[in-house]
């Protein structure tokens, strides 16, 4: 069976929980370094990150990132909820705590052209702008699909609770802002400032649909 060089996984074996560090104490900060690879794969991606590049910024040796981690796929998948449960957290919180469909998305992306545009990190999001081997990016596909999901149930409840329209299609709708942050993200990898984010944010939310009973009347004919 042929082994990956870079990521110390065989080609055909099934990703599984990295082994546990035996024996001695490791002699470093875990946490510390782990944060360190997620800035190296933010940075540069799954593929492009090299283990020499991740061990230099990480201040540890190959072998204690094979002990401490697994290989680099392990070390990826824990960077990812480090940033899914950090940086790239905002979202989840959004959605979970605006009172209101609208208020949500427009809090979600508003705190995306924020976050997406710091200098203390790379720029864009880690979610949507690494690449990497196949199975990785349907790894990263399943995680963005969660976030969909959970934009759609959010818009669902606005139209349980009479904010949307009967008829919206949620799915449509959270495909459409999930674009625009997806379209942001881009933006903000190739240099956008935080300015022209949050001016895209303005367009984007002129396309929420109106509130039931709220709908534009359309001026009446003049009488001849």
């Amino acid at each position: 069976m042929k082994k990956d060089t870079e990521t110390g996984r065989s080609e055909n074996s099934p990703v599984a929980a990295p082994p546990r560090p035996r024996g001695r104490p490791l002699s470093f900060d875990r946490n510390a370094a782990l944060e360190k690879a997620m800035h190296v794969f933010w940075e540069r991606g799954y593929e492009a990150a090299s283990i020499s590049e991740l061990t230099a910024a990480m201040g540890i040796t190959a072998p204690s990132l094979y002990t401490a981690f697994g290989d680099k796929e392990h070390l990826f998948f824990e960077a990812i909820e480090l940033y899914g449960n950090g940086p790239g957290g905002f979202g989840a919180r959004a959605l979970a705590e605006e009172p209101t469909a609208r208020g949500a998305v427009q809090r979600l992306l508003e705190e995306a052209a924020d976050e997406l545009t710091r200098e203390c990190h790379p720029l864009g999001c880690m979610m949507v702008c690494s690449v990497g081997a196949e199975h990785i990016q349907k790894a990263l596909v399943k995680r963005r699909a969660i976030g969909l999901e959970s934009m759609q149930n959010r818009l669902q409840r606005g139209v349980d609770d009479g904010e949307l329209p009967a008829g919206t299609d949620t799915l449509a709708l959270a495909n459409f802002y999930a674009t625009i942050y997806q379209g942001m993200s881009m933006q903000a990898k190739d240099g956008a400032t935080r300015a022209s984010l949050l001016a895209s944010v303005e367009m984007a939310m002129r396309s929420w649909p109106a509130a039931p009973g709220r709908e534009k009347k359309r001026p009446r004919a003049a009488v001849a």
